[in-house]
């Protein structure tokens, strides 16, 4: 059975705040809807886990280039090509908001994702690459109140998929690996890294775009943990 449920935080418990870019592109005079900023951002994670995350990769999923390029392949499949609006934005959002910068708004099922994790009696832990922001975001959101506890990658000083921090969130759960899952969007950082300690992991595909994997997916992150609980 199992007995604890472990949460990626960007993507799966939390997402960008497509309103503010949509706002900052139309103030260069390109209108770009939030929701569509958010579908591209589905294809453009994808692009990124390809070009970046390769299983053996030491990239850093906080670094600056990781960041820009991120943000590029969300503008681009928007139709954003040109080079010096790219750049400007590129700029803002490294700017915007620090240091919590884009990351803000709740994914509209994680409140009830958490609430079911807690009502069945399981550990819900956090386990998120980020910048050493991510549990006051999470307060702020008031998403914490649910978890058992988070690691950020930056107070713990080891970055997914690196296996050390997984075996830390068992640890913390007091799980073993075969009693716990993971739910996050990257397949190179998030299932690859859970497994590398035989941690179960489900994949967040809100829109279809990875394809066939040699894991479980789901299209919200109530419907991940509805499906870890089924078992």
């Amino acid at each position: 059975m199992i007995r604890a449920i472990l949460f990626d935080a960007g993507n799966t418990l939390i997402r960008m705040d497509y309103a503010a870019i949509a706002a900052e592109l139309e103030r260069h005079g390109a209108r770009v809807t939030p929701d569509a900023l958010q579908r591209a951002e589905w294809s453009a994670r994808v692009r990124l886990d390809t070009d970046l995350f390769a299983p053996e990769s030491a990239v850093s999923t906080e670094s600056r280039d990781t960041t820009e390029r991120y943000t590029r392949y969300v503008l681009e499949r928007v139709g954003i090509t040109d080079p010096a609006l790219i750049a400007a934005m590129i700029d803002w959002r490294r700017r915007y908001n620090a240091p919590v910068g884009l990351w803000t708004v709740a994914e509209p099922e994680a409140a009830a994702a958490l609430a079911l994790v807690r009502d069945a009696g399981r550990v819900a832990g956090v386990v998120s690459n980020s910048n050493g922001t991510i549990r006051g975001i999470l307060e702020r959101l008031d998403l914490a109140r649910w978890l058992d506890f988070v690691l950020d990658s930056q107070e713990e000083g080891l970055e997914k998929p690196d296996p050390r921090l997984f075996q830390r969130a068992l640890a913390r759960a007091g799980a073993k690996a075969e009693e716990a899952a993971y739910i996050g969007d990257l397949y190179s950082v998030d299932v690859v890294g859970a497994r590398r300690v035989g941690i179960r992991a489900v994949l967040m595909d809100p829109g279809g775009c990875w394809g066939a994997r040699d894991c479980e997916a789901a299209p919200t992150v109530l419907d991940a943990v509805r499906l870890l609980l089924e078992d």
